[in-house]
Parts: C-alpha cells; structure tokens; sequence
C-alpha cells in the first residue's frame, strides 16, 4: 500500500538522493541565464526573470502532476506578453500572468488536460525537433554584443575565447558518462570551465553581464491597475493565448516525460498546480512560466526521477536570489551555452530522420509544418493546432474515402444498400454517388451495420437523397442504426422524414467501447 502525505509524495517511491540534489542545482544554473534573458528581452526587471524560476518551480515541483518535469520563467509564454508590456507596462502584464493561471486552474478542474491526447506522433516530433532548433539558435546570441547601440557578432580573440570555452563545455558533457555517471556531466562541465576561467583569469562574457541576480524574498504585490471592464478586456486576450500556451507546452512535456521514464503523469494535476504557480507569479512580482522542455531534459539525464530535483532547483535559485549573486554573477556564459547546446542535440528527436521514408508523406508534411512554425514564430501553441488541424484535415480526408455501399435486392423486390465506413461532412459526396435513383425500385433499404451518422452533414446528405426518391415514388427505409446515430436523427425532425426499420435485437459498437 502506498504511503502519501497530504496526496503529494509517494514515500514508497525509492529517491536517490545524491542525484536528485545534483540534478537540481543543474537545473538552477541552466535555468538562471535563460530566465533572465527572456525577462530582459521583455523589457522586465531581470529579478522578475528569477522570481518566476523560483515560484514556478517550487509549486509546481510539489503539487505538478508528476516527479521529474521542471517548470520555470520559460520564454514561450513570456514571448505571449511583450506586446502587452510594451502597451500597457508592467502592473497589466502581473494581472495578466494572474488571470491566465486562474483559466489553467479551471482546464484542469473540469478535466481537460486529457485533450493533450488529441495530438498526433507527428505533430510531437515537429514540436520537439522545432524546438531543440530555437533552444540551440538561442544560444546564438551569446556570440554577439552590442556596439554603439547595436548588436554585432563577437569577433578576434573575443570570439575564439567564447568558441574555445564552449567547446570545452561540449567535450565534458559528451566525455564525462564515459568515465562515471554519478555526478551529473553538465554540472561537472560548468564547475570546471568556471575553475578554468577563474585560475587563468581569462576575459569572457558572465552572468553578471546580462543583469545582476541580487534581490530580496518575492515581495507580495496586488497588481496596480483599474479594476474595470475596460482592463478586462485589454489583459483578457493575452491571458487565454498565455494560459494556452503554457498548457500546450506544459502537457507536451509532461508527454515526453511519460515516455522517456515509461511513467504516467497526471495532465489535469498539472494543469491546476501551473495555474496556481502563475496566479501566485502575478501576485508576488513573478513574469509567469511554464514547463521548461530543456530543463527538464536536463533534470531526467542528470537522473532525476523525483520531486525532490525540482524543489532543490527552486530552493537554489531563492538562495542565489538572497545570498549568491557575487559568485554566480561570475560564471561564465560559455559553460552555460554548452550545456544547453548539449541540451537542444538531445532534445532533437534523431530517430525521425531513420523512420522519414517509413511515414506517410503527409506526416512528414505535418511535421516539418510544426517544426518550421515553432522555429519562425516561437508560437507552440499555434504550431502544435496548426499540426493537429492538418492531421485532422488528412484523418477526414483519408476516412471519407473510404465509404463503400454493396447492394442485393432481396426476395420482395426491395434494394439493399449496406453501407461501410463513417457517414460525415467529408464522405457525403461519395454517399450520395452510391445510389442509383432513376433505376432503382420503389422500395429502398439502407443499411448501417457497418456505418454511423455522425453529424448534420450526413443527415442532410440522408435528407437529399429521401427528397430525390420521393420525387421519383419511391421509399427509404434506413436499418441498423446505432443509437447515436438515431438521436442525431430524432434531434433532426422536421429536417429529414425516413422510415426506420426497427431492429431492437440487434447491438451495435458505440464510443463508449
């Protein structure tokens, strides 16, 4: 029997220890660059770039819906409110953050997570392979510096010290494992290029140069702003397309976790436990976040398989906030750029490159769709719909193919029409192309022992092709329908009149199966 307290630890669960405090102090150093880039992209204080981290990682390290997925002041939904930043400032941008979490709560209350479900193999691999290529072009513009006003590429021996370190990093990441796997390689990586750094007082880029990480225990902070309608309707938008977003990647990620631990998550949980992270963000001087894709990788090679990375990271990056920021202000960027370089190769879903000659053309389509939007736009939630529609678009077109009729006349006379396939908007047409009204005599069955109604576009379709019989003398009686299919038909009266043969004998499959 299970042990828990309060519903959130499994104490049943085996945690070793020196990996899970290993992995989160990883995850913290990886996470502190990238948080305040994207605050300082924004136009935020780079603080509210690491209050998120820390508030976002420690709820939902605790209460998220499964062990090992990190969760920080990520750039997708940041990316959502500079537009709102730049209008409105900063106090709009706290509400937002606050409302769009209140409508995560919600999806996760009324059991919608499970809807991550709908999204097709194809479309995560455009999701992940798009994304690796944004996190390792990220890492990009740590080669550049700003001029006279203006951004340039690093160059002479700027450059070759940055290139240099960087590769460094890279080596020790990839050699490290060949040697041990108890400590974590990328951890191993940013002590020693830090070690080489400080012992040969090389010059190159730090921490500290992006913005300094010193600052106090997350203030509480009720947005500054007009309680009207009038706000409401400027914070609403950026809300749901941030709640949105963050849900998208949240549950993508949690997707990939199940598969890489063989584990299974719980999509509503985690929806609940991101909303109340981000409400609290808006309320305690926090840009939002999400499930962080490359931190989370991160965490699981570094061998995190509990929560305990997770608070030990949130923890972490309080402690740097209050304590650490002389030290860590002084760690290099390169040793950071490499790890996450490392990160994005491994993010990259190779395999999909030894399957591409294996998959239908139209995944491939799909997938390098997703791939190329979230690579262009930085919009995973209008990449990842975007995919599912397609796929849908192709699923409708490929189904509505596939309706055949076969036809007997039996011994009274009366023609048998028995359908196969689903009976929907994209399968209408060729519906109706089955029956041969001017030849065919007065009396017509059509039979869905092998079909299904599934929407008003077949009933129309059932309407079109009565009409055309009774001009002609002639009956339709339609048999076997399932008792979906004869609800849409009843809530359809007035619309369609048939004779429905009765068959209360005979059972047919539902969704429910």
């Amino acid at each position: 029997m299970q042990t828990k307290t309060f519903g959130l630890f499994d104490f049943t669960q085996k945690v070793n220890y020196k990996n899970e405090i290993l992995a989160g102090l990883t995850v913290a150093m990886t996470m502190i660059p990238e948080s305040l880039s994207f605050a300082i992209l924004a136009g935020f204080p780079p603080l509210v770039g690491l209050y998120a981290a820390f508030i976002m990682g420690l709820v939902t390290a605790i209460f998220g819906g499964r062990p090992g997925l990190v969760s920080g002041g990520a750039g997708a939904t940041v990316i959502t409110l500079i537009a709102l930043m730049q209008a409105q400032g900063i106090e709009y941008v706290f509400a937002a953050v606050a409302l769009g979490g209140a409508f995560q709560i919600l999806v996760g209350l009324f059991k919608l997570g499970k809807f991550i479900r709908l999204v097709p193999q194809p479309v995560m691999y455009g999701f992940v392979n798009g994304l690796a290529v944004v996190i390792f072009m990220s890492q990009l513009g740590q080669f550049k510096t700003i001029i006279n006003g203006e951004e340039a590429w690093l160059t002479g021996s700027t450059l070759y010290t940055m290139a240099g370190l960087v590769a460094l990093t890279v080596a020790i990441v990839i050699g490290f494992p060949k040697i041990t796997k108890a400590v974590p390689a990328s951890l191993v990586a940013i002590i020693v290029v830090f070690a080489v750094v400080l012992g040969f007082g090389i010059e190159t880029k730090t921490v500290q140069d992006i913005a300094s990480v010193q600052g106090g225990f997350p203030p509480f902070h009720i947005p500054n702003i007009p309680l009207n309608l009038e706000t409401l309707q400027i914070i609403l938008p950026y809300s749901l397309i941030m709640a949105a977003v963050g849900l998208t990647e949240g549950l993508l990620t949690l997707n990939l976790v199940d598969e890489i631990t063989g584990t299974k998550g719980n999509s509503n949980r985690e929806c609940i436990a991101q909303g109340t992270a981000n409400i609290a963000n808006g309320f305690f001087f926090g840009m939002g976040g999400c499930p962080m894709i490359a931190q989370t990788l991160v965490n699981l090679s570094a061998g995190s398989r509990a929560r305990l990375s997770g608070i030990i990271a949130a923890i972490t990056i309080l402690i740097i906030i209050l304590f650490g920021a002389p030290v860590i202000g002084k760690l290099p960027m390169a040793a950071l750029v490499g790890v996450m370089m490392m990160v994005a190769i491994g993010t990259f879903e190779w395999a999909s490159f030894r399957i591409i000659n294996k998959m239908p053309k139209q995944d491939i389509f799909t997938g390098i769709m997703v791939a190329l939007i979230t690579i262009t736009l930085h919009n995973l939630a209008l990449a990842v719909l975007i995919g599912v529609i397609i796929s849908a678009l192709v699923f409708a077109w490929e189904s509505a193919k596939r309706i055949q009729a076969n036809t007997h006349i039996d011994d009274t006379g009366a023609k048998h029409y028995a359908i196969f396939g689903p009976l929907f908007f994209g399968s209408t047409t060729t519906f109706l192309e089955k029956f041969d009204v001017a030849n065919d005599p007065d009396q017509i069955v059509i039979d869905f022992k092998e079909s299904r109604v599934n929407d008003m576009s077949a009933i129309e379709a059932l309407n079109n092709i009565t009409k055309k019989y009774s001009a002609a003398g002639k009956s339709v009686h339609l048999k076997h329908l399932s008792p979906d299919s004869r609800q849409l038909l009843k809530n359809a009266e007035g619309v369609i009149v048939v004779n429905i043969l009765e068959d209360p004998n005979y059972k047919v499959a539902t969704n429910k199966a």
